[in-house]
Parts: C-alpha cells; sequence; structure tokens
C-alpha cells in the first residue's frame, strides 16, 4: 500500500476478488484468515458491499458475490466494443467478410459489436447481440478452446455451416485480458475459409486484445 491508495477500498475489492474465485462461497472467518484482518473488519466490509448489492449471504452465513456486480458488468460492453471497433473494422475491409467481437456470457456466446464490409457486393448479415451455444460457431468453438488448452497464443479456429447454412467462419480468442473470455472472428459466404483469413484473425484478436490490457 502507498500513500495515495485506500486500504478500505482495497481490502474490500480483494474481498470481491477472493468472492468471485470461489462457487461455494466464503465464511467470515475464512475472509478473516485470507486477508489478514480480524472478523470485525470484514463484518464491515461485508455489510458495506451488501448495501450495494455487490456481496450477498445465504442463510448459512457465506457470502457471496451479488447481483450489483452483473449491473456493474453490462457496463462494460460499451467500453470493449469501442476498444475493438478499429481492429475489426480492418479486418471486415481486409477480408472483405463481416467481423466480429464475441464474448463469454453465461454459457453462451454473445456477439457484442459487429462490423460488416464496404465494398462487397453481399456479406453475412450478423447483428451485434446475437447469441449461440459456445460449442457451436467459430467464435465459441475458439472460446473453448483457449479455456480447455491454456493458450498463451491465439490460434485461430474454422467451421463451416453451424450457424448458419452455407456459412463459415473463422475466430481467435482473445488472449491475456484479465477479467475478459472473448474471441475475434470473421463470417462469410463461402464452402470454406480462405487460407489467409486465419492468420488475418489472430493478428485481429492481438490487436483487440493489447487495446484492453
Amino acid at each position: 500500500m502507498t500513500a495515495e491508495t485506500s486500504q478500505t477500498l482495497d481490502r474490500g475489492l480483494r474481498v470481491l476478488k477472493l468472492l468471485a474465485d470461489t462457487d461455494h462461497g466464503l465464511t467470515v472467518t475464512e475472509l478473516s484468515h485470507r486477508l489478514g484482518v480480524n472478523r470485525t473488519v470484514v463484518y464491515r466490509l461485508l455489510a458495506t458491499l451488501e448495501q450495494h448489492a455487490l456481496v450477498r449471504r445465504d442463510l448459512g452465513g457465506r457470502a457471496r458475490v451479488g447481483l450489483g456486480v452483473l449491473r456493474l458488468g453490462r457496463q462494460v460492453h460499451p467500453l470493449v466494443r469501442e476498444a475493438a471497433l478499429p481492429a475489426l473494422r480492418s479486418l471486415a475491409e481486409d477480408i472483405g467478410a463481416t467481423a466480429h467481437l464475441t464474448l463469454v456470457d453465461g454459457a453462451e456466446a454473445l456477439a457484442v459489436a459487429v462490423v460488416e464490409p464496404t465494398w462487397t457486393d453481399y456479406h453475412v448479415a450478423y447483428r451485434a447481440g446475437f447469441r449461440h451455444p459456445l460449442d457451436r460457431g467459430a467464435a465459441g468453438r475458439a472460446i473453448l478452446a483457449a479455456r480447455q488448452g491454456g493458450l498463451t497464443e491465439p490460434s485461430y479456429t474454422l467451421t463451416h455451416g453451424e450457424l448458419e447454412a452455407g456459412a463459415s467462419g473463422a475466430a481467435a480468442a482473445l488472449i491475456g485480458v484479465t477479467g475478459i473470455e472473448g474471441s475475434v472472428g470473421v463470417v462469410m459466404l463461402a464452402d470454406a475459409v480462405p487460407e489467409r483469413v486465419g492468420p488475418r484473425v489472430v493478428d485481429a484478436a492481438r490487436e483487440v486484445a493489447d487495446a484492453l490490457r
């Protein structure tokens, strides 16, 4: 801690991080041990966080992340979208296909930013807000591959006809962005994805990841 930082705020943020890392919640005693502070301090932290719906306690007294965190999370999408748009525009124009940024939303993949090319005669209509299962489509499959493989560098995933008949997709996961699980990809009307598209999508995913760090 430095003179410019708040010890109480730091402890409150650490509580939220500890709760976010567990599925079963934590007791006051467990939080006290992990934070290295007495139980009275933990009670005060939890009471303050509960007032803002950032923490809830069940009947057994275990603290868990509250629904207020979801409301904060929804405000992240516009910021992420803005940071990603330059790379998506470049990708869409270069490839001549619809480019998109997709983030994990529960068990689904959610398109939060979409850019269509300006010079093509036709392209796939793909809208922000479109949802699909993570295990279908290049965007979701790229995310799952990164999650399961522990990738340190992005690699691309190709699919055909999984979300729309006659459409092929390529996507690469965002790597090294704390707190965000997602991918950058393109979708096109083609029987197969041209060879150069995969590496170009990987480059775009790196650009977006750099913008979000």
